[in-house]
């Protein structure tokens, strides 16, 4: 950051908790840090964590943000606020972003919810501020580097179309038992989400959709064998943005052997019903654990023919742990969340964009070369 901004964060979870400490440690001038939640006492207990765990001089603080309505208080941050950092449930997303453009704030999400992105993208179109969404992990992070990957591919090559291009992402705890070779390290209800809303991809250059845990196979990576299967939201605006361009595209998330089995189990034994989503996770969260010490894997690779008919394949794969920051520690689903979140907000509040911005618009090299993004990932 090259001047101070107000920087207004909805939401007082594990994800709002590490952009703050993001942005105190790592801006260039350090911000003034706002964060909301329905509960005060947990932005309060937030907001002391941050200013407690930061090596830099701060102002981090709590205000109350309620599920329904404005305070005065909100009223009157939000008209002294430059940019919200939306970390509530996606349900909300677009209560949150319509606050920002009623008051002219850039705005950044994370949510991999299609219909609320799509309500977004409708109220925002003419919006004088800039709307960067879905700009997490996956989708945010595995689109730009599978982008990125995809346009250097072909520039080395000298080709417009390739073959395939596969975005794998798994938020993983370092060991898994059986039956269910699993534990929480994000949340439950995101999961059963993506395990159960229909993924969409591309298949024969044309944009599809496909049921989520219909193509399940198997991968190594780094030496370390994992099973894949499609989810949904994670491939972001890529099959919109490739389409015509690229053969077969998809999202599938990374788990241990084993695991996709056992939730095939535990669906087979639930009626169909508008509540399997709450259903399933009612079934995880009774017998798999909450675990801290987690890790990222990711992985994105692209395939295709050069310009003389030989067949060429580029992969990245990365390995990311938990991670010390200022005096606090973050799990690995904490920084590689938010650090693309702190690292959009970098991008909108030093630069003239506005209206929408979806991840396939976002110039890969120059987002993924970025303080933010290169303190968590390295380097493309």
């Amino acid at each position: 950051m090259k001047k101070h901004f107000n920087i207004i964060i909805a939401g007082a979870g594990g994800i709002a908790e590490a952009v703050a400490m993001l942005l105190t440690e790592w801006s260039e001038v350090t911000p003034s840090i706002f964060i909301g939640d329905r509960s005060l006492a947990k932005a309060q207990k937030v907001a002391q964590w941050v200013e407690e765990g930061t090596t830099k001089p701060c102002s981090v603080k709590p205000y109350h943000l309620p599920e329904n309505g404005l305070t005065d208080e909100m009223e009157t941050l939000l008209h002294q606020g430059d940019i919200i950092l939306d970390c509530l449930p996606g349900s909300q997303a677009p209560r949150i972003a319509q606050f920002a453009k009623d008051y002219k704030l850039h705005y950044a999400n994370l949510t991999e919810y299609v219909s609320e992105t799509e309500k977004i993208i409708a109220l925002a179109k003419d919006a004088k501020t800039a709307f960067i969404l879905q700009t997490g992990l996956a989708p945010g992070y595995i689109d730009l580097l599978g982008n990125g990957l995809f346009q250097q591919f072909c520039t080395d090559f000298k080709v417009n179309k390739v073959d395939k291009l596969e975005l794998k992402v798994g938020a993983l705890t370092k060991h898994a038992i059986a039956p269910h070779y699993y534990g929480f390290t994000w949340s439950p209800v995101g999961v059963a989400t993506e395990y159960l809303k229909d993924t969409i991809v591309l298949r024969d250059y044309i944009k599809t959709t496909l049921p989520s845990l219909s193509e399940r196979a198997t991968i190594i990576i780094d030496g370390f064998t994992y099973e894949e299967d499609l989810t949904s939201g994670g491939a972001a605006d890529l099959p919109d943005a490739l389409s015509g361009k690229v053969r077969s595209l998809d999202y599938k998330t990374l788990r241990f052997p084993g695991h996709y089995a056992w939730v095939e189990k535990q669906l087979s034994n639930i009626e169909n019903s508008n509540d399997t989503i709450n259903q399933l996770q009612q079934k995880m969260e009774a017998v798999v654990p909450h675990i801290e010490d987690d890790q990222i894997v990711l992985y994105a690779a692209v395939e295709g023919k050069d310009a003389d008919g030989i067949l060429r394949r580029r992969e990245i794969a990365k390995r990311i742990l938990p991670q010390k920051v200022g005096k606090n520690q973050l799990r690995a689903i904490q920084t590689t969340t938010a650090a693309p979140l702190a690292q959009a907000a970098q991008l909108l509040l030093e630069n003239a964009y506005s209206g929408i911005i979806l991840q396939s618009q976002i110039d890969p090299l120059l987002f993924l070369n970025g303080r933010f993004i290169v303190n968590v990932y390295g380097k493309m």
